[in-house]
C-alpha cells in the first residue's frame, strides 16, 4: 500500500514539475468577500488548471480556514476543488485593504471584473492586453460584485461580453473564463521573449 502511494506522489511531482515553465508567474486572481463556499472550490480549480500563480481571498467573514495546511483537509473544498487545493498557492485577508496594502507592497497592479461599467477604464476581455505587468485580477461577491474600495484601487475594469438576457455568469464560470483569457496571452508572450532570445543567441554564432 505504501510502495503504491509513495509511486502516486512521486508521479504527480514529475506532473508538477513538467508543467512548471507553462505557469503564471507574478498572476494572481482574488475572491473578495464569496458567499457560496463551493464557489471557492470551483476557482481553485480553475485556477491551478489554468496555471495561475496564487489566489488570494478577502474573506472578512471568516468563511474559509486561515492557514492553507486547513483548507486542504476541508473536505467541500477537496472536493469541488478536484484536490486541486492540495496543489495551489492560497492565502486569505481579513479586509480588502489588507488585500490591496499587500498588492501594492509587492508591485502588483489590479484589475476588477464586472459585467457592468465601473466608472474606471472599462475593456471587453479579449481586446485587453494583461501582459507586462505583476497583475491581480479580483472577482467580486456573487450579489453584489467587487466593492468600490477594490474599483478605486484597480487600473481597468474587465467585462465579458454578452448576447443573452441574463447579464451575469456564475463566480465558478467567470473565473475560468477571465483568467483562461489572461493566461493564454502570458503564456503566448512567454514564448515570443523565449524565441526572440534564441534566435539572438543564434544570429551571435
Amino acid at each position: 500500500m505504501k510502495n503504491t502511494e509513495t509511486k502516486e506522489k512521486s508521479s504527480l511531482r514529475k506532473k508538477a514539475d513538467s508543467i512548471k515553465e507553462f505557469r503564471c508567474k507574478n498572476l494572481i486572481a482574488v475572491l473578495e468577500e464569496p458567499q457560496d463556499y463551493k464557489n471557492i472550490g470551483r476557482t481553485i480549480r480553475n485556477i491551478n488548471a489554468l496555471g495561475v500563480e496564487k489566489l488570494y481571498i478577502v474573506d472578512s467573514r471568516n468563511k474559509v480556514p486561515n492557514d492553507w495546511q486547513e483548507m486542504r483537509t476541508d473536505v467541500t473544498l477537496t472536493k469541488t476543488s478536484g484536490s486541486a487545493i492540495k496543489w495551489s498557492f492560497v492565502k486569505k485577508f481579513s479586509s480588502t485593504k489588507e488585500c490591496i496594502d499587500h498588492l501594492e507592497k509587492n508591485g502588483f497592479k489590479s484589475m476588477v471584473t464586472s459585467p457592468h461599467l465601473k466608472g474606471r477604464k472599462n475593456i471587453v476581455l479579449h481586446e485587453g492586453k494583461y501582459t507586462k505587468m505583476k497583475l491581480a485580477v479580483w472577482f467580486g461577491n456573487e450579489s453584489k460584485g467587487v466593492s468600490n474600495e477594490a474599483i478605486e484601487n484597480s487600473k481597468a475594469c474587465i467585462n465579458i461580453p454578452m448576447y443573452g438576457i441574463i447579464e451575469s455568469l456564475n463566480l465558478g464560470t467567470s473565473t475560468g473564463i477571465v483568467m483562461y483569457e489572461i493566461t493564454k496571452q502570458r503564456r503566448a508572450f512567454k514564448l515570443r521573449k523565449v524565441a526572440k532570445r534564441k534566435e539572438k543567441l543564434k544570429n551571435k554564432k
